[in-house]
């Protein structure tokens, strides 16, 4: 359901993704603002500081992405891959409204570099991929970007602009005390030749459309994208209640969704030979299996 953006009745907190456009500037966007989720995904993992900063971001870079899905079915995966790097693994995915996502880094590397390593400092040479899977269509594309600039969302800002060719703004802020972890991202889009459903012809980065939305979407402040007290309708608001006609859409409630269990690992281990299988059992004959995105350990019997 959409409707015109007025001065904000409703209230929409955490783990939930917004929707608008802005129909008379070919404009589209997402909010989101990740709070108990986001305390649960980290809460699996004892990573440092860094690291939970990191996940964090990529996080709320996924539900941003990934709710731009149609397919309900369909999965976002974002991914981020060096050879030699201090953080060789990061793994996101989102499907229908679920996330999770894991890191796998090099500890002692890490705590040499301070407390706030810079992307390149993490990452060295590497590259991005968002990886789109859509179920009802049986497609699946996949768009890869050198890991570049300062932070993931100017990464996944390439990304749309190389890909997609479409002029993408991304705004990400984190927050870490003791009451847990914030994260709040804005995504904006401008979609030449209408907002959505129809080729596009050509795209003008420095369209005046495009110009006008990207100012006033810059004007955001990081403290309001993680500022609880701050409803998602209030900050649109603020950005775009000049415009003469916004739409918002609520969107789907956000969760953590590892989709790991003993029956799954089982369906997938029955597709190996015996003589493999054999190898994998342990002194008690069973097979134990570690999930990397909720850190769970499953046993499965011979």
């Amino acid at each position: 359901m959409s409707e015109a953006l007025t001065p904000p009745a409703a209230e929409t907190g955490f783990d939930r993704v917004l929707g608008f456009t802005i129909p008379e500037r070919d404009a589209r966007g997402r909010v989101v603002r990740l709070g108990p989720v986001l305390d649960t995904v980290l809460s699996a993992h004892d990573y440092p500081p860094p690291i939970r900063h990191l996940l964090a971001e990529a996080l709320v870079l996924t539900a941003l992405i990934g709710s731009l899905l149609k397919d309900e079915q369909g999965q976002l995966t974002m991914q981020a891959q060096t050879q030699a790097g201090i953080v060789d693994l990061l793994v996101c995915d989102y499907r229908g409204g679920e996330v999770r996502g894991y890191v796998r880094h090099d500890a002692e590397r890490l705590a040499a570099l301070g407390a706030n390593p810079t992307l390149k400092a993490l990452f060295g040479e590497g590259y991005l991929a968002i990886t789109f899977d859509l179920a009802s269509a049986g497609e699946r594309y996949q768009g890869i970007v050198p890991l570049e600039g300062d932070s993931l969302a100017q990464a996944c800002e390439s990304y749309f602009a190389q890909s997609e060719q479409v002029p993408t703004m991304i705004r990400v802020a984190i927050r870490s005390d003791k009451q847990g972890c914030v994260g709040g991202g804005l995504l904006v889009q401008h979609l030449p030749e209408g907002e959505e459903g129809r080729e596009r012809l050509h795209v003008q980065h420095d369209h005046p459309h495009w110009e006008h939305v990207k100012a006033l979407a810059g004007s955001l402040r990081h403290d309001e994208l993680v500022d609880p007290a701050l409803s998602m309708e209030t900050l649109l608001w603020r950005l775009f209640h000049e415009e003469s006609e916004v739409r918002v859409l609520s969107g789907a409630p956000l969760s953590r969704g590892c989709r790991c269990s003993a029956e799954y690992y089982r369906s997938v281990l029955a597709k190996f030979g015996e003589e493999q299988l054999a190898e994998m059992r342990d002194e008690a004959g069973k097979i134990v299996v570690d999930c990397a995105f909720c850190s769970k350990l499953f046993e499965i019997a011979a």
